[in-house]
């Protein structure tokens, strides 16, 4: 098994579920009404998208009812918590958790976190399977384990403290928010599969070096 592998689709999967049942809850808060379109603010007044550095949680739904959405996400959402904690390293664990992602973006569970979703049941996929020789540079990279998986999920957590600390701030500097924020994300889920899939290449390589050294 790729235990680093494993544990990048596991911390996927939980900051995924974990982010649609919080879209979830704050689209059950505002009961059956119907959405106006596709495109949804899970977040209900007083939030006015314009006004807050996460625009008040945007997601999409197919169904037209929040509350319904809303269930729907938080249901999906506690599925992939349990999925990835318990059976996210079997045969099928790693498609199972991309199609649930899809549902969750389908159903309220946001935008992003479902894009971490799928990118973690990508890697699940790879859980059990044999890995390529360590490249030349897979030493640097191999270095990068846990680190990158750490601060990613760090700043996943504490980028809603500085959202509330720098609202304003951020509100006034659309950029840092539509885009400096998402490339950052995007940049270490990038380097935090690499560092797994560079880790477990390595493992592997020198668990098999020790072993022709033992015969």
């Amino acid at each position: 098994m790729n235990r680093a592998v494993k544990t990048t689709a596991l911390v996927f999967g939980i900051f995924a579920g974990g982010a649609s049942i919080e879209h979830g809850i704050f689209e059950i808060l505002q009961g059956p009404a119907r959405p106006e379109g596709v495109m949804i603010a899970s977040m209900g007044p007083p939030c006015q998208p314009d006004q807050v550095w996460n625009a008040c949680e945007p997601a999409m739904t197919i169904i037209p009812s929040f509350l319904v959405s809303g269930i729907l996400a938080v249901a999906i959402g506690l599925v992939m918590l349990i999925w990835s904690v318990a059976f996210i390293q079997r045969k099928h664990g790693g498609t199972v958790l991309i199609g649930l992602s899809i549902l969750m973006l389908l159903f309220g569970g946001g935008i992003f976190p479902p894009l971490i979703g799928i990118l973690g049941g990508a890697v699940g996929t790879k859980i059990n399977a044999p890995l390529k020789p360590p490249r030349p540079a897979g030493r640097l990279f191999a270095a990068l384990w846990p680190w990158a998986l750490i601060v990613l999920s760090t700043w996943l957590v504490g980028q809603w403290i500085v959202g509330y600390i720098f609202n304003d701030y951020l509100v006034s500097h659309v950029t840092l928010t539509t885009l400096l924020i998402p490339v950052l994300i995007v940049t270490l889920l990038v380097m935090s599969v690499i560092a797994a899939f560079a880790h477990d290449r390595r493992k592997r390589a020198h668990s098999k070096t020790q072993g022709n050294h033992n015969l």
